[in-house]
């Protein structure tokens, strides 16, 4: 279930006259925060077959492009500009290959105890696995599709639990 926001929105890494800023964390509790985040690749009818008929090569690059997502998530704060450093307690990456429409689903969980959330690390995830696996299948399709890189859910914090159904 959503939680309905009370107070008007707000861009929170602006101050009162406009400019950038970082968020101050440092008054907040931390608690037990989790996030889940969700994309998809496409690729031709071809590029599958061959990601996908060579013995352990849909292994191979999975399996990369799992490490790649771990990786990105504990370097988050390093590309995105206004990002808290954390204390990442899990990251996980899982694919969902789909034979029939030639694309692989990625999910990814970020987990933490801290006093700001994980969106950004599990979004960061999402994104370099499904970027990995482009760059090691764009020999045989440059025009895979990466799409619908999304937050799924978020709990913890003052906020509590969203979801995006």
């Amino acid at each position: 279930m959503s939680n309905i926001p009370t107070d008007p929105p707000s861009l929170s890494h602006l101050d009162e006259s406009g400019q950038v800023r970082m968020v101050d964390v440092s008054g907040k509790t931390p608690s037990r925060r989790t996030a889940i985040a969700e994309g998809l690749v496409r690729m031709s009818a071809t590029a599958y077959k061959l990601l996908s008929g060579h013995e352990n090569a849909k292994g191979e690059v999975l399996n990369t492009a799992r490490v790649a997502g771990v990786l990105a998530a504990k370097r988050c704060a390093e590309l995105i500009p206004l990002c808290h450093g954390l204390p990442l307690s899990f990251v996980g990456v899982e694919f969902f290959p789909d034979d029939a429409t030639h694309s692989i689903a990625i999910k990814t969980t970020c987990r933490t105890d801290h006093t700001t959330g994980v969106e950004m690390e599990a979004m960061m995830a999402c994104s370099v696995a499904a970027l990995t696996i482009y760059d090691m299948c764009k020999a045989a399709d440059k025009g895979i599709v990466l799409e619908h890189i999304r937050l799924r859910y978020k709990s913890g914090g003052k906020s509590g639990e969203w979801h995006n159904d």
